[in-house]
């Protein structure tokens, strides 16, 4: 019993120190809801710690906050609509709210990517297209040819359907009269080559002996036993590949069987394309989206005056340079002068490359057959025609309309080479120039096309527009 009085001495300490403690917490509230008191602890920045409102962003309902300790209990029930929501205190840390993940993006990455997947769609779709093209090349060139052709003899049908000739018999005058003068010239083109082959090679075997002569009197200090170690050489390699040589041969059946076949598509192509070419095209345009059919509709004649040009250009300028090339070397006493003049017109039609071709082919020719000095002398014809055909007869016969960039020139025939061969490289400018005018229509065809869509401002106002007008918003007056 001695040890009561000390247990309530210290409960009576305890209640002592809880109402002093309930009378601080009284007194500090009652600070607090007076106007002007000071806060008992400091008050942050209104804007909270991240600049924003402690209500959140502007535009955004402000959060509502339960008091610290408060029990879980008296949260609202979802879906019902408090009496009083109290503000948040003052101290209470506002969280910014996260930004959109593409505005952290910089804007010029957002651009690049947007370019990015959009050229590796049209990449992807250059390349299944080069793909299907590759798969069917003997097709595909066959058909180009027959449209070249038909650029080249559409003229003439219609020069016969305008002098009153049906379009049957106009289309079947034309193309046999096209395929006879073509035949007859490859055939001329052969038959030379055969007749002079003998004293061809006959004049090479002397070229080579006085080429013999030369080195072995030249100042560069050619031996015979040098001479004699090549030429033992060149036949040891010919000897041991006689097999890939004749693999060569059976190649080479292939190829001419591949070319007549070819030759034949392309013939019909080019009947068919003269007789039906306009109704074809309106199938053709059938296959468009009707969203961007009338402007591609535009484009095709624009593309086809542009083969056409293209075409008719290249065969006059080719003439010229096969006739001025061939009289120079025949009076140079040249052999084979008018084979060479029409190989000379052939590879005319494959730009830059083709001239230097066959005008080194000229000069090789020359160089063999009559010596450096006659070599020499077709050098100057070859440059010399072609510098008048590059300076004044292209710009003047073809025009700026079917112009290709030299670089662009350059690559295109590279390019088509490598796809498909010859063939490739023949048809590789005409394409390019077509494609620059059909981009070139597109571009002027959709700008004229948004400007007819927006229509042009005011120039001026009557009475009675400006009466129609709803009448503009009073100045503000604040401040």
């Amino acid at each position: 019993m001695s040890k009561l009085p000390e247990w309530f001495g210290g409960l009576g300490a305890g209640l002592s120190r809880l109402a002093s403690r309930l009378e601080e917490r009284r007194a500090r509230a009652e600070a607090e809801s007076e106007p002007g008191a000071a806060a008992p602890f400091p008050a942050p920045d209104p804007r909270g710690p991240a600049g924003v409102p402690p209500g959140g962003p502007p535009g955004e309902p402000p959060a509502t906050h339960r008091p610290e300790g408060a029990p879980a209990a008296e949260a609202e029930a979802p879906g019902t609509a408090p009496e009083h929501v109290p503000a948040p205190p003052a101290y209470a840390p506002a969280v910014a709210a996260r930004p959109d993940p593409a505005a952290a993006v910089p804007w010029g990455m957002r651009v690049a990517a947007e370019v990015g997947w959009r050229l590796l769609v049209v990449a992807g779709t250059l390349y299944v297209l080069m793909r299907i093209i590759s798969s069917v090349r003997l097709v595909a060139l066959a058909f180009v040819a027959g449209l070249l052709i038909t650029a080249l003899l559409e003229p003439t049908v219609a020069w016969l359907r305008r002098k009153g000739l049906p379009r049957g018999p106009a289309t079947a005058i034309t193309a046999v009269t096209g395929f006879v003068i073509m035949g007859l010239v490859g055939w001329f083109v052969v038959w030379q080559v055969m007749e002079n082959l003998d004293t061809l090679s006959e004049r090479v075997q002397d070229g080579i002996n006085e080429l013999q002569k030369w080195l072995l009197e030249s100042p560069f200090h050619v031996t015979e036993d040098q001479i004699n170690d090549i030429a033992k050489s060149l036949r040891e390699a010919i000897g041991s590949n006689t097999e890939e040589i004749t693999s060569a041969g059976l190649e080479g059946v292939t190829v001419i069987i591949e070319v007549l076949s070819g030759l034949l598509l392309a013939m019909f192509s080019t009947l068919f394309l003269l007789y039906d070419g306009k109704r074809i095209w309106e199938w053709t345009l059938r296959l468009v989206p009707s969203a961007a059919r009338e402007g591609v509709a535009g484009a095709g004649p624009a593309a086809w005056r542009t083969l056409t040009g293209y075409v008719r250009g290249t065969v006059v300028v080719a003439l010229i340079d096969a006739i001025f090339i061939g009289i120079g070397i025949y009076f140079l006493g040249v052999p084979m002068a008018v084979p060479l003049a029409v190989f000379i017109f052939l590879f005319a039609f494959i730009p830059l490359v083709g001239a230097v071709v066959s005008g080194a082919l000229a000069v090789i020719v020359a160089l063999v057959t009559e010596g450096v000095f006659v070599a020499l002398m077709s050098l100057l014809v070859v440059l010399a025609v072609q510098q008048i055909e590059g300076h004044v007869l292209q710009p003047f016969i073809l025009g700026r309309a079917v112009r290709v960039h030299p670089l662009a020139v350059v690559l295109s025939v590279t390019a088509g080479g490598l796809i498909a061969g010859i063939g490739g490289a023949v048809v590789a400018v005409p394409l390019v120039a077509v494609t620059n005018t059909v981009v070139g229509y597109l571009r002027s065809y959709t700008t004229e096309r948004a400007l007819r869509a927006v229509p042009p401002g005011p120039h001026g106002a009557t009475a009675a527009e400006i009466a129609a007008r709803p009448p503009s918003p009073p100045p503000s007056r604040e401040g």
